[in-house]
């Protein structure tokens, strides 16, 4: 199933995924049962050394597939507040890659997130993302100002 890259608005300019962000990767995202999954074609401009793919956006990749798992699978939108990455072997340049995200646990309002990323069939890297789960008013308070309204509902348990 597809997840809506509107679910955070028509005007969100996410460098992950935001649809208008002429500078950003606009990743897509899909639920494939407890998972959910994006896949990209990193292009020059995106290599840390020559023809592979630079390992901090590699996490950029890690962060966002991991938060839009929240999305998609449990309705919900958190802070991320731990993000690990362990980079297994180069991924490169112009080779598609696939990354998969799903929920590890969840104790209260923390939740953990396992990512894969590969290439090929093989693993590049490996990610482990935590989050918080604020409630709408935290998070308000968090942000420093209210949430955008189409924001607001990802922040309530249970809708």
């Amino acid at each position: 199933m597809k997840l809506d890259p509107y679910t955070f608005g028509p005007d969100q300019t996410c460098f992950g995924c935001g649809p208008h962000n002429e500078r950003g990767m606009r990743l897509r995202f899909v639920r494939e049962g407890d998972e959910v999954v994006t896949e990209l074609t990193p292009d020059k401009g995106w290599d840390g050394p020559p023809n592979v793919f630079h390992g901090g956006l590699q996490a950029t990749v890690a962060d966002e597939v991991a938060g839009w798992a929240l999305v998609g699978l449990l309705g919900r939108m958190g802070f991320t507040t731990s993000l690990r990455v362990r980079y297994v072997r180069p991924v490169q340049l112009g080779v598609p890659i696939e990354a998969r995200a799903r929920i590890k646990s969840r104790k209260g309002p923390f939740v953990t997130v396992l990512v894969r990323l590969t290439q090929n069939g093989k693993l590049g890297s490996s990610a482990t993302v935590s989050y918080m789960l604020p409630d709408e008013e935290k998070a308000n308070t968090y942000l420093g100002g209210e949430l955008p309204p189409s924001w607001a509902h990802l922040f309530r348990e249970g809708e």
